[in-house]
């Protein structure tokens, strides 16, 4: 039978932050290149850069989304605060698959009855699949 280790972590895929700063600069770049002396393409182009910035600041604060332990779940809560689930307060932990205009998702949902706590597979590092299985199993194996 498997070993449940005591604590396991999914976390942001350590690209990912520095995709949406590369992104950001590029924003940055393409608004001063086409503003064309125009102040709100520039703004434009500049709001949408500090949003993906801060975007990526999150993902670097506060890289790790979902940890399981004996105790329960701990989850991300608001911008980069933590949350404990205790095991019994945590109702279901379920995958949502959805089609949307021909490209399938999946979502992996942990509903702790008040709130509800959703990862797609760029919070966990792999597949909502996967984190439900391990989730199920440290569950069954406190």
């Amino acid at each position: 039978m498997d070993e449940i280790s005591p604590a396991r972590q999914w976390r942001v895929p350590t690209n990912l932050p520095v995709a949406k700063l590369a992104g950001a600069v590029l924003l940055v770049a393409l608004g001063l290149l086409f503003a064309d002396g125009d102040p709100i393409r520039l703004v434009v182009a500049g709001v949408a850069a500090a949003a993906l910035a801060a975007w990526a600041v999150r993902d670097l604060v506060a890289p790790v989304r979902l940890a399981v332990d004996p105790a329960g779940l701990t989850v991300i809560h608001g911008f980069a605060g933590r949350r404990l689930l205790p095991w019994p307060t945590v109702e279901a932990i379920t995958v949502d698959r959805r089609q949307r205009w021909g490209v399938s998702g999946e979502v992996l949902e942990i509903d702790a009855g008040e709130s509800l706590h959703l990862f797609g597979r760029y919070d966990l590092g792999t597949t909502p699949e996967e984190v439900a299985a391990e989730l199920l199993a440290a569950r069954r194996h406190p």
